[in-house]
């Protein structure tokens, strides 16, 4: 029997997370917010942004290639309802 990857172990522990490969960054923004660097990935093909933090800057990952582990979030953004997605893995392809 094959040896689970690190990706699968994750995938059958939370039944909410995906996994997606080779997704194409159309925009990424980064700010300063108490200490940490929150990064937001707009998607090509999605309607929703992709978030994740840092403590360290990031590179700009702009037209790249990614692959995504991720589950949706909802914030509240000024008193309104706002989906997401939350970041748990990020690896350019």
């Amino acid at each position: 029997m094959a040896k689970k990857s690190e990706i699968d172990k994750l995938l059958s522990k939370h039944d909410k997370l995906t996994h997606s490969e080779d997704m194409t960054v159309e925009s990424h923004v980064q700010r300063n917010e108490d200490q940490w660097f929150v990064n937001t990935l707009m998607i090509k093909g999605y309607e929703v942004p992709f978030r994740f933090r840092r403590k360290k800057q990031y590179k700009n990952l702009a037209g790249a290639r990614v692959n995504l582990t991720y589950y949706p979030i909802t914030e509240e953004v000024a008193g309104f309802p706002f989906e997401a997605m939350k970041v748990v893995r990020i690896k350019v392809s």
